[in-house]
């Protein structure tokens, strides 16, 4: 009799409730595997039972049982499973985890798992996020998109250019001088919505792309040993005093309610792909998707998903592989895309979605993801303090402080916590 324990973690609930999942039920015929997905929303939810329910009707000998997991202490759980030496085989986990589990000795690769012909059909940017050290620890079944939102009439009012391409973004300063003109016939002068209401990891999502679209990032990324004169040059400073001066011109919606695209309140919106469905029935033709301004080394933008590891301590990995392979055909990735609005993770899916194929509403999306617009974390196990500093510099710069200090408080904050770590070297697994 063998058992295969399978799970598809993204946060977590008591270990205890954990524990009782895996005493999943077992004959000399079937096989139980226990997976845990994240409690998403609802549609999400649904689509993953489908899947399952699917997957079950056409495995006698394999069955899957599906426990999801609340969202918001997921890391929490993974790290006290690995602790426990209790990891599962298979995990779902939001990709800024990726680097820290794959240093961790947590993931194993799988190139060698997946076929090459699902490999190929992947999204470039699907491929970048999801290695470390030259392996592929990680694949999603969607990406994700950002993007500027915009009224079409409002810009015509003032006779804006309209970019249709990444290429063709407005530079920092048209951008800004766009703005301006909107601002004058506002009743309130705020004309852009930065989602200032999102929490946690949304500033370093969307507001690194501003540094990178400068000419800097984050970090070093030929070594990941340093931050010191990456996030803090003066390319990067420059670029953080334009957002700076946005807010003391008065041109952002704080947007409290989260409504001030779709009342009508702003004419621009920088905002992801999950928020189409939300903009398109507010304003139909006349809502526009645009690439994000040019700060003077290209248009860029954000990326990153959830996406599914197996676990170095998995003696099931390719039937974990199996699974993730079921997960990656188009009718299935179309199915979760439709539920949640991502962009679906490859191309043969994104020939059939009406929403990211060639002519569609949201192609633009595909455009930055394919012709590298788009910008990966920082695939470095200290991405999570990076990230933190970097949101903690945010926070300092929206409030007035100098954003040369807030920068180099970042950067010192980062390149500390990797000295203290000796750079990060990989574990060693023995």
């Amino acid at each position: 009799m063998k058992v295969i324990r399978l799970f598809l973690i993204v946060c977590c609930c008591s270990l205890a409730a954990c524990d009782q999942h895996q005493q999943t039920a077992s004959t000399d015929d079937v096989t139980t595997l226990a997976v845990w997905a994240h409690a998403g929303q609802a549609s999400e939810r649904q689509v993953i039972e489908q899947q399952i329910s699917t997957w079950n009707k056409r495995h006698d000998d394999i069955q899957v049982e599906l426990t999801f997991i609340p969202e918001r202490s997921y890391n929490a759980q993974v790290q006290a499973a690995a602790i426990a030496g209790d990891l599962p085989d298979l995990l779902e986990f939001d990709v800024p985890y990726l680097y820290n589990y794959a240093w961790q000795g947590r993931l194993q690769p799988l190139d060698d798992l997946l076929p090459e012909q699902l490999q190929a059909d992947l999204l470039p940017s699907v491929l970048k996020q999801g290695r470390y050290r030259g392996q592929l620890y990680g694949v999603g079944t969607f990406d994700s998109g950002l993007a500027l939102y915009a009224r079409r009439g409002r810009l015509q009012t003032i006779n804006a250019r309209i970019p249709t391409h990444p290429d063709q973004a407005w530079t920092v300063d048209e951008f800004e001088q766009i703005l301006g003109q909107l601002s004058v016939t506002d009743k309130d002068g705020s004309v852009l919505d930065l989602k200032l209401n999102y929490p946690d990891e949304w500033f370093t999502y969307a507001f690194s792309p501003m540094l990178q679209s400068a000419g800097a990032d984050l970090i070093a990324r030929d070594d990941y040993q340093n931050s010191d004169g990456t996030m803090n040059n003066v390319r990067a400073i420059n670029a953080m005093e334009h957002l700076q001066g946005w807010l003391t011109c008065g041109w952002v919606d704080a947007n409290v309610d989260d409504a001030a695209f779709v009342s009508g309140r702003v004419a621009l919106s920088l905002a992801g792909h999950w928020e189409y469905q939300r903009y398109a029935e507010a304003f139909g033709d006349d809502l526009l998707l645009l690439p994000l301004p040019d700060f003077g080394q290209g248009s860029r933008t954000g990326q990153g998903s959830w996406v599914w590891g197996i676990t170095r301590q998995s003696q099931y990995a390719k039937q974990a592989a199996a699974l993730i392979e079921f997960m990656m055909q188009p009718e299935q990735i179309l199915a979760m895309t439709q539920a949640n609005g991502a962009v679906p993770a490859t191309n043969s899916a994104i020939d059939r979605s009406l929403l990211y194929q060639k002519g569609g509403p949201l192609h633009l999306f595909v455009q930055q993801l394919r012709g590298g617009y788009s910008v990966p974390r920082p695939a470095t196990p200290a991405y999570p303090v990076i990230s933190a500093s970097f949101r903690q510099a945010f926070a300092d710069i929206r409030n007035g402080s100098s954003v040369k200090q807030a920068l180099d408080r970042a950067a010192s904050t980062i390149d500390e916590d990797i000295s203290d770590n000796r750079g990060y070297p990989p574990v060693n697994l023995q």
